[in-house]
């Protein structure tokens, strides 16, 4: 992870976003973490980080995990 100030982001977005794409920047400002920058190789990089930030996903994924949990449901190895 790299630490980047903002006036350098603002002069050169470009180049940070490429450089995002190998390791999360995050910016600073006034030395202080401010957020983060993060790059995308291709559009399902960009589907993977919305489902993983997705909370209405999330729950989904929750709620299935409990109901196997408890007994409810079918293990792929029955399939």
């Amino acid at each position: 992870m790299k630490k980047v100030a903002l006036s350098e982001v603002k002069d050169d977005l470009s180049r940070f976003l490429r450089l995002a794409e190998k390791e999360e920047i995050v910016i600073t400002r006034h030395g202080k973490p401010a957020g983060i920058l993060i790059g995308f190789k291709d559009e399902e990089d960009w589907f993977d980080y919305l489902l993983e930030n997705d909370p209405r996903f999330l729950q989904r994924v929750e709620q299935a995990r409990k109901s196997l949990r408890s007994g409810a449901g079918i293990r792929i190895e029955d399939m």
